[in-house]
């Protein structure tokens, strides 16, 4: 049986940066994934993810969504390529919604730069957008896009360079605590460590089972698309990745970058799924296209046809708000899950804090509202 320090299992978003800041540290970790990292099997994919400091889920993210921007930096210097391109963000919806409120009192609160826009005045600097005079946009041109793919594979060469191991097409058959050991079983092989860390989004709730844990995670077929936009209007040079609340719902997508389209996807809504069984593609379900499609006629009206969908899959709380902690009954096993589609901005520092967790039992970090006691 071999021995180390830390296993992860999940070498997705945050446990590939969990793996990188452990084997930084010269402990001896390893990554354990169904598949090999960044994959189109779970949440990861996709291209492109939205990075924003004022925050409408609430401030408690702030704290976490800078010193995310922060450690992606870093991430960008130490391996060289680009993560993240500064397209501003905006963020839309009527003024007294507490999506919006949330946005404004956190920018007042970490004294963020946000403009807040009315209707007209969002028109007039992005004429492909069209509102309603009751909305308000709130823009902050310090965010923008990451790379999410990209920053995953960087986070791997790191993690790799500074001596992780990582087995991919690996399924976790069992995992079984002894005397304040993990021990994890594969097919081939059996592993054990003094700490260990479930971030295996998707199959979190199946993995903590086996730990005794029963926590509230939905796992939700999600789609996106992109479609045709005139790039003079719409590309990243000129127009921000963006967050609608409206009437019909939660939409957010990003501006046309290297000329692939405009990018669009629903944040609410979705279909509960069995992560181990085949989920349908983008285009089988009727609602797939036109649901983002009516959204751009009436917000958009300039953009073009489909170019194509994907899907992924989100992992919902009951709350939307992240599970980041320790297992009760186990001090040396940290959690990470229920990301609910707002969490990859997030996953830098919550590696960090993962790493943080399994080696000294605690974090700088308030992860206070992330509780498992709260459910």
């Amino acid at each position: 049986m071999t021995q180390y320090d830390a296993i992860i299992i999940g070498a997705g978003s945050m446990g590939m940066a969990a793996g990188y800041y452990l084997a930084e540290q010269g402990k001896k970790t390893l990554l354990i994934d169904s598949y090999d990292p960044p994959h189109s099997k779970g949440a990861h994919h996709g291209e492109t993810r939205i990075i924003r400091h004022a925050y409408g889920e609430g401030a408690e993210y702030v704290p976490l969504a800078l010193k995310a921007q922060q450690l992606w930096g870093e991430l960008e210097v130490v391996s060289g390529k680009q993560l993240f391109v500064q397209t501003g963000v905006l963020n839309v919806g009527k003024a007294h919604s507490p999506f919006i409120k949330n946005i404004i009192e956190s920018a007042k609160t970490y004294n963020l730069p946000v403009e807040v826009l009315e209707a007209s005045e969002v028109m007039e600097r992005w004429p492909g957008i069209k509102l309603p005079a009751d909305y308000i946009g709130c823009f902050e041109k310090s965010s923008g896009v990451l790379k999410n793919e990209i920053c995953i594979e960087a986070y791997k060469e790191q993690a790799l360079k500074v001596g992780a191991d990582l087995l991919t097409f690996t399924e976790v058959l069992q995992i079984h605590m002894n005397k304040g050991k993990a021990t994890v079983k594969t097919a081939s092989n059996e592993y054990q460590a003094d700490a260990l860390i479930v971030c295996g989004g998707a199959w979190s709730g199946k993995l903590l089972a086996q730990l005794g844990l029963n926590l509230p995670l939905t796992p939700t077929r999600k789609t996106f698309a992109w479609f045709d936009a005139e790039e003079a209007i719409y590309s990243s040079q000129n127009f921000p990745a963006f967050s609608f609340e409206t009437n019909e719902g939660m939409y957010y997508g990003f501006p046309s970058i290297d000329q692939a389209g405009l990018k669009i996807g629903r944040h609410d809504g979705g279909e509960k799924i069995d992560p181990d069984k085949t989920m349908s593609p983008f285009g089988e379900l009727g609602e797939d296209e036109g649901d983002v499609k009516q959204f751009l006629s009436t917000y958009m009206p300039l953009t073009g046809e489909l170019k194509f969908g994907k899907t992924c899959t989100y992992t919902l709380t009951p709350d939307e708000d992240f599970i980041i902690d320790l297992h009760p009954d186990y001090a040396n096993v940290a959690i990470a899950a229920g990301f609910s589609g707002h969490g990859f901005k997030f996953s830098s520092v919550v590696g960090k804090i993962l790493s943080d967790l399994v080696t000294t039992g605690k974090t700088e970090y308030n992860i206070t509202p992330f509780s498992i006691n709260r459910f």
